[in-house]
């Protein structure tokens, strides 16, 4: 047996509810091991019992985010050999989140703050048969492709300090969608948009610490995204939009 096929990876993995405890795995090393591939090594060879939530493996789905040495990311598409710490691993289940068990959350409060962001398509009154057409040069439009693409991993939620502290602050992922639908010229109600992230923890909570700019698997900016509605908010409440 070679060298490398020695090697093990020391791994602690949250176990239980919000009063359970670190469990220490000794898992095999591999070459191109991802965290993920370490979990399910886990599960599949070790303790069947332990609870984690994963999909389509190949970075689309997000469902499988956690924390990993403190970092909240996407363990399928995150390398062992990028994070491990002289050869530790340290798995908890993302921040900001209920805890149901082991490392699956409870994002009930992270997709309801996307609807009370008003994160959803609204159609106007055009013609029901005739397709919108929007120019690609379009200012708007560029702005609502830059924030189109978040798959509701959370990764950024779990980041955000502010979320932390303040638990009814709508978060960036609800506040990237909000400014996508925004810009998205064919929608009927932009100004419910605007009042909908103007008010309470919205739009205005963000202190701009630019965690979930920073964290975003994809490379999203929701910081922009909000400082967006930021300006959008207050021109409209300049012109008493906001009070109709």
């Amino acid at each position: 047996m070679s060298a490398a096929a020695e090697k093990t990876l020391q791994v602690e993995v949250w176990r239980g509810g919000t009063d359970g405890a670190y469990e220490s795995f000794e898992v095999p090393a591999q070459e191109n091991q991802t965290v993920l591939d370490v979990v399910t090594y886990i599960q599949r060879n070790l303790d069947a019992a332990l609870a984690y939530r994963f999909a389509c493996r190949v970075g689309v789905c997000g469902s499988c985010a956690m924390t990993v040495n403190g970092r909240p990311r996407w363990t399928c598409r995150t390398h062992v050999s990028r994070v491990a710490k002289n050869g530790e691993l340290k798995l908890a289940p993302l921040q900001n989140l209920p805890l149901i068990r082991d490392l699956v959350t409870d994002m009930t409060p992270f997709f309801e703050k996307w609807q009370a962001a008003r994160g959803r398509f609204v159609p106007g009154d055009g013609p029901k048969d005739r397709f919108a057409q929007v120019p690609p040069e379009e200012k708007q439009r560029a702005d609502a492709n830059a924030a189109i693409e978040c798959i509701n991993c959370g990764v950024c939620y779990s980041a955000c300090d502010v979320v932390s502290w303040r638990d009814d602050y709508l978060g960036p992922a609800a506040l990237n969608r909000a400014w996508a639908g925004y810009n998205d010229v064919r929608d009927g109600d932009r100004n419910g948009i605007l009042k909908a992230v103007s008010s309470g923890a919205g739009c205005h909570t963000c202190h701009t610490h630019q965690s979930c700019a920073e964290h975003c698997p994809v490379s999203l900016n929701p910081t922009f995204s909000i400082a967006g509605l930021k300006r959008a908010t207050l021109k409209a409440s300049l012109k008493g939009e906001l009070s109709e």
